[in-house]
């Protein structure tokens, strides 16, 4: 992904001075997500009154950084739907069941990334495709660069945190309910955000 042409703090975010900090450019490579230590998760409105948070247990992911030029880094992200976690099982069948996810006949939610920028700071964006039910839509994840380190084992690892909103409409996903107090049960727009760690591969 595209998020390590971060720029010094003293910098201005001018287009005169966005260089790209010259320590960075050794992040460049090629890394893996660690799923141990990364959440994929949403956000519904449930009722119109509360929040359904959930999150999905089992996916994998690929990224290559450029930290010298951001726009040519990118990210591959798969996800296994039968994995979906909101701490209740008969919700957790419903959402893999033909009113949502349909996970007999679509196993996997995919992103593909096809562009990256550097917005100033440690933000980025990282756009690709999504896709979910057959469906393929834009999607864009606004980025926030955690920072990278050594672990005791030796990995070399990044980090970031991200976020986007969807319309669940857009890609095929409709059930609903009507509520006798007006509203609906679901909402279309769902938050999406990422807790990200990934190792540099060897």
């Amino acid at each position: 992904m595209g998020i390590f042409g971060r720029k010094d703090s003293t910098e201005t975010t001018t287009a005169t001075a966005a260089a790209v900090n010259p320590d960075l450019a050794a992040l460049t490579g090629d890394y893996s997500i660690d799923a141990a230590h990364t959440t994929i998760g949403f956000v519904a409105r449930h009722a119109m009154v509360t929040n359904v948070k959930g999150k999905f247990l089992d996916f994998s992911g690929s990224l290559h950084l450029d930290g010298a030029d951001p726009s040519r880094s990118s990210a591959s992200i798969d996800v296994k739907m039968e994995s979906i976690d909101t701490g209740n099982a008969d919700r957790d069948g419903h959402l893999k069941s033909a009113d949502f996810f349909r996970t007999d006949e679509f196993p996997a939610m995919t992103f593909r990334s096809t562009a990256a920028e550097a917005l100033g700071g440690d933000d980025y964006r990282i756009t690709g495709e999504l896709s979910i039910l057959g469906v393929t839509r834009p999607l864009s994840i606004d980025l926030e660069f955690n920072g990278a380190a050594k672990d005791p084992f030796g990995n070399e690892r990044v980090g970031f945190e991200g976020k986007a909103e969807i319309l669940r409409s857009e890609w095929g996903l409709t059930w609903n309910a009507a509520l006798e107090t007006g509203g609906v049960l679901v909402s279309d727009k769902i938050k999406l955000n990422f807790d990200i760690s990934a190792i540099k591969n060897a």
